[in-house]
């Protein structure tokens, strides 16, 4: 489905050793960030506690985490849970002060904002745990970027995979630049995030790889500028409709989902944004300076013996 065609390739790569300096500068910022900052880690990652409370009626979260920040949590992580009734509250470490006594601080709050508030459950989550939950998550992350090269060199050519994942690294290390820069919360939510937008940058970017082999073996004459610009520019009303509905299903998340899914809506956000970028001015670049061509992709066929077409055909020596 197209809502529109455009008849004249538009020149990409002509400009695509300027965005590649723009990409290389942001990557660079990035990196900064998350070295001189680093990550501002959930109660899943630091250790904490973390309560269940029930209620009568539906619960009013927004009221609810008014009244645990007043009491000098900073970082409070509050959301519904299996019900609305049902609350689940993240409370960060604090020195000095133990998982039993922060759990009867903010019971006795919530009491004496409604009588019938119940505790269900305190659990505490330790500092081993949260370490684990991340040595975890980044061989999540490592499992991901293998499974991806080793699909698209198969699928493609092994300069299509390094292409792929230099652009899908990108992606994913200036979403973790944007929250080290603004120190927002990275919970396993936004790692969730993170690992999305890595298939999803990475379904575009095949796309356009796919298109670039179909266009070798269809525009004989074409040289590999041309056939990436007609490859990207052939399926930019794909890449609008596709992208443009599923950002702004992630922007309804982001502005009317609340707290709860917000970090994790702003992951997608930024992932999808660059991502198309990536697939574009990074990974179809890329491959160009890898010296991507016809024979890497497109395998001549044997000549048969006797074949008319074949020049050496009834040599005599």
């Amino acid at each position: 489905m197209e809502f529109f065609r455009i008849r004249r390739d538009i020149p990409f790569m002509r400009n695509a050793l300027v965005f590649n300096v723009i990409s290389f500068i942001t990557f660079a910022a990035a990196v900064f960030f998350l070295v001189t900052r680093g990550l501002h880690l959930s109660v899943e990652f630091t250790g904490g506690t973390v309560m269940e409370v029930g209620y009568t009626q539906a619960a009013d979260v927004e009221k609810v985490r008014q009244t645990v920040a007043g009491l000098g949590f900073a970082d409070v992580q509050v959301q519904t849970f299996g019900t609305s009734r049902d609350v689940l509250i993240r409370l960060p470490a604090q020195k000095g002060v133990s998982s039993a006594q922060q759990s009867e601080k903010v019971l006795g709050a919530l009491k004496a904002q409604d009588p019938s508030v119940t505790l269900r459950r305190t659990e505490f989550v330790g500092p081993q745990v949260g370490e684990e939950l991340a040595t975890d998550g980044l061989k999540a992350l490592a499992m991901v970027v293998a499974g991806i090269m080793i699909y698209l060199a198969v699928r493609f050519e092994w300069k299509f995979a390094v292409a792929a994942i230099i652009a899908n690294l990108h992606d994913v290390i200036i979403i973790l630049g944007f929250f080290a820069f603004f120190q927002w919360e990275f919970s396993l939510a936004v790692l969730a995030a993170v690992l999305a937008v890595l298939g999803y940058s990475v379904n575009e970017s095949v796309v356009i790889f796919d298109r670039i082999r179909e266009n070798f073996r269809r525009y004989r004459k074409m040289d590999t500028v041309a056939i990436i610009d007609n490859a990207i520019t052939s399926t930019i009303s794909r890449t609008i409709i596709t992208h443009g509905s599923t950002q702004v299903m992630v922007l309804s998340m982001l502005l009317f989902g609340g707290p709860t899914l917000h970090y994790f809506a702003m992951a997608l956000t930024i992932g999808i944004l660059f991502g198309i970028y990536s697939s574009v001015f990074v990974a179809a670049a890329i491959a160009m300076w890898l010296g991507i061509k016809r024979e890497d992709l497109v395998k001549s066929q044997p000549r048969k013996e006797g074949d008319p077409n074949d020049p050496n055909a009834g040599a005599t020596v």
